[in-house]
């Protein structure tokens, strides 16, 4: 995953931290990672102590990722796509014999057209999904495009015109507790006056507003019954304490923070370099220092920096980073090769069809 030196750097090529392969054979997982830019999802695993390897994959403008078990769900630019791990296949996978632990291919596509979806998790009822064009928070079925189960209280009315830019999703005993936008607006793209400043954290049970002013929030979670998450204008990673209505800066990074996972006592963070031209990245006050993209770890209990991963090339920004547990090199098939539909999985078996296999209708 390195260069040699004098030579233009290779597509997805970057550096990283000599500690960090170790740390992750210790913690035994894998870093997931989506860029819409890029349009990719890639995993980053050790292959030894002093060595990493990644998968990419394509996925048109992969945003939100969520992990449930031996599920993965991937949003992109029209669909949602659910794959699922299927460890039997792994061994027998032709192109890589023996080589992954674990073996995502995809089971389900849902259609839900281009309503831009951010976060995403499972709960009770299903898949949750921030539906950023629409500003509401909806379940990923079979029955519609999307079934809106929260908006905002200061949103009037569902209709296809990015008011607040809802982005960030919390969950709480399977359901939505706390959401993020960068702006409270009922006009479309209203969020873009404030940009820097006009970002929120919501209640979704009761719709009071817990914070404002914030500096483009992005990727809340709760890890341990506390709130986290990344102020990406500024490069911060705060520590919600809601019954205050305040909150603490843990850290500051030089670089556009959005994506988070937790595993262990450790923080994966996803950094993004900024387009220069941009008319929403421009003037933000992190934009001169977002040099790099990547993965930065932080051990939380200290909040301090302990490892990184930095792109050379091909990937600029980054939407989300999640943590792929007790596997250490899993493999994972797009949708846009043919090799996916000949995996055939049942409750007690798998299967791969041979690539000629035809089947005879009397």
């Amino acid at each position: 995953m390195t260069n040699q030196p004098n030579k233009p750097p290779e597509p997805f090529s970057c550096t990283y931290s000599p500690n960090l392969p170790e740390l992750l054979q210790q913690l035994n997982c894998t870093i997931a990672i989506s860029t819409y830019q890029a349009g990719k999802v890639i995993f980053i695993n050790a292959v030894d102590e002093n060595n990493l390897i990644q998968l990419p994959r394509n996925f048109n403008k992969a945003m939100g990722l969520a992990i449930k078990d031996h599920q993965l769900a991937v949003a992109t630019k029209n669909e949602v796509v659910v794959l699922g791990n299927a460890p039997g296949l792994a061994p027998n996978y032709g192109p890589q014999p023996k080589t992954y632990d674990a073996l995502y291919i995809p089971r389900a596509i849902y259609y839900t057209g281009e309503v831009d979806i951010h976060d995403m998790e499972w709960g009770e009822k299903g898949l949750y999904a921030v539906n950023t064009r629409f500003s509401c928070i909806s379940l990923i079925n079979d029955r519609f495009s999307f079934e809106p189960v929260w908006n905002p209280s200061f949103i009037t009315d569902l209709q296809p015109a990015d008011r607040c830019h809802l982005n960030g999703m919390v969950m709480k005993n399977g359901k939505p507790k706390y959401a993020t936008a960068l702006g409270l607006s009922d006009i479309g793209k209203g969020w873009r006056d404030t940009v820097e400043t006009g970002g929120i954290l919501i209640d979704v049970e009761t719709d009071e507003i817990i914070l404002e002013g914030l500096a483009m929030p992005h990727s809340p979670r709760m890890y341990d019954g506390d709130v986290y998450m990344v102020l990406s204008a500024t490069g911060e990673l705060i520590k919600v304490n809601i019954a205050e209505k305040k909150y603490e800066v843990l850290l500051t990074l030089n670089g556009f923070l959005r994506g988070m996972a937790k595993h262990g006592d450790y923080l994966f963070i996803g950094l993004s370099k900024l387009r220069q031209n941009s008319s929403i990245f421009r003037d933000l006050p992190i934009t001169k220092k977002a040099l790099h993209s990547g993965v930065e770890i932080i051990h939380l209990p200290t909040a301090t920096s302990v490892a990184h991963i930095r792109y050379n090339a091909s990937v600029e920004e980054l939407y989300d980073v999640q943590i792929i547990p007790k596997f250490s090199r899993p493999g994972i098939l797009g949708i846009d090769k043919e090799e996916h539909r000949r995996a055939l999985v049942t409750p007690t078996d798998n299967y791969w069809a041979e690539p000629n296999d035809k089947v005879e209708n009397p």
